[in-house]
């Protein structure tokens, strides 16, 4: 039986995909990964990196300029899961900000700001190793 959270293969009846917008969404992932790479290697965190670095900041520009011509095939899917881990990252960095405004609150923020970095790596390499294979990203 299969799995139902993963996502059928592309067929051969699919929209063709031009390949430079694979190459395009390949970018955009690798400059997610840099932001990633920064965080960890620098006094930056993962989380700060990734929502208010530079490399985070063009490759979501980069998606809101090439959205529409994704509509239609398996890299829309791609471009949505990189939008949406960029914003819900950003949302959760400002909700664990304000919960770390109390002193009461300040272990609850780091513990969240710990999960929200683990979510970006799983989201950024789930979602590279999809483009890989060419299948669509569930959203």
């Amino acid at each position: 039986m299969p799995d139902s959270a993963t996502p059928p293969p592309v067929t051969a009846d699919a929209p063709h995909v031009d390949e430079s917008l694979v190459t395009y969404t390949n970018l955009i992932y690798a400059l997610h990964s840099l932001s990633l790479l920064i965080g960890l290697t620098t006094f930056h965190t993962i989380v700060g990196s990734f929502v208010c670095g530079l490399p985070s900041i063009v490759a979501v520009i980069m998606n809101y300029a090439r959205r529409s011509a994704t509509r239609g095939t398996y890299l829309e899917s791609h471009f949505r899961w990189q939008i949406r881990t960029f914003w819900f990252a950003a949302l959760w960095a400002v909700v664990s900000l304000g919960v770390a405004a109390t002193i009461i609150g300040i272990p609850l923020a780091l513990l969240g700001i710990c999960a929200l970095a683990i979510w970006i790596i799983y989201r950024v390499a789930r979602g590279w190793l999809a483009l890989r294979d060419k299948r669509p990203m569930y959203v």
